[in-house]
């Protein structure tokens, strides 16, 4: 357990939502670029919010964790913002993050983003903050760091902490250092976080421009969660491609059935007794 800082694996449908509250983690992710990829279009904003809100409700319903769900650009203007952030609380997600990109946005770890102008972030998360019932965490995620450097990154940031966001996500840091420094920065603002500051979140996504960095060390620099959001894609899907190659070149399941979930690990898994009336989990 890394005391003040919660890892959130990213859960990209019910069944894999109930596999990481059955591992004890205290919360889960929902990808953007999961849900899209997951939907066979790549992540540049081509879902629509019900698509994005029924993937959620089956991750929070699954799961029964408090869920951070990714809003993108916030599916448009302000108005859009904040009939996100109702949709998503209604959904059952216990906070969302939007970015500060123009639309159509690319993933955070890719080159050529643009930036929209601060202030009209600022309005979004006005909005945003507005919209959002008690308890609801709204998250501004900066994407400034690829495109104007760490200082304008950390100059966002600050201006969306005034504006009202409770959590701040720099994406796309390079190094350890960079998140010490980042977080030092907000530490000096007021915000919600009791250890100054505001709540900060780190994304520990692979093959891009961030090292890996464990949790624990997230903590010790004052971080307060950090996402995994296609770690149990990745997995899943580089399964599945092996997997079809052996069936493909042996017509054949049965040198897979070692690396196979067993039918009672699945009906463990949601619950379920051949024979008996299954009730919706009591959680």
């Amino acid at each position: 357990m890394n005391t003040g800082c919660v890892a959130m694996p990213g859960a990209f449908n019910a069944l894999c939502a109930r596999a990481v509250a059955k591992a004890g983690f205290e919360a889960c992710y929902v990808s953007g670029a999961a849900t899209s990829v997951c939907a066979g279009v790549p992540d540049v904003g081509l879902l629509t919010l019900e698509h994005f809100c029924r993937v959620i409700r089956e991750v929070a319903d699954g799961s029964g964790l408090p869920v951070i769900a990714d809003a993108d650009t916030g599916f448009g203007e302000a108005e859009m913002v904040r009939r996100t952030v109702i949709e998503y609380g209604r959904a059952g997600a216990a906070g969302l993050h939007l970015e500060d990109q123009k639309f159509p946005k690319r993933c955070g770890h890719l080159d050529g983003k643009e930036l929209i102008p601060t202030d009209h972030m600022i309005e979004k998360i006005q909005w945003a903050v507005k919209a959002a019932p008690a308890g609801f965490v709204v998250c501004a995620r900066t994407d400034a760091r690829g495109v104007d450097g760490m200082q304008a990154a950390i100059d966002r940031a600050a201006a969306y902490v005034f504006a009202g966001a409770h959590m701040i996500f720099p994406e796309g840091l390079t190094t350890e250092a960079e998140f010490a420094q980042f977080a030092k920065a907000m530490q000096n603002l007021s915000g919600p976080n009791p250890r100054g500051g505001p709540y900060l979140l780190a994304n520990m996504t692979e093959f891009g421009k961030t090292p890996i960095i464990p949790v624990d060390r997230f903590a010790t620099m004052g971080y307060s969660c950090v996402i995994f959001p296609v770690t149990l894609l990745r997995i899943a899907m580089g399964a599945v491609t092996q997997a079809l190659e052996v069936l493909r070149a042996t017509g054949s399941a049965e040198g897979l059935l070692k690396q196979m979930q067993t039918r009672q690990q699945l009906y463990d898994l949601i619950g379920y007794t051949p024979g008996t009336p299954w009730e919706f989990p009591d959680r």
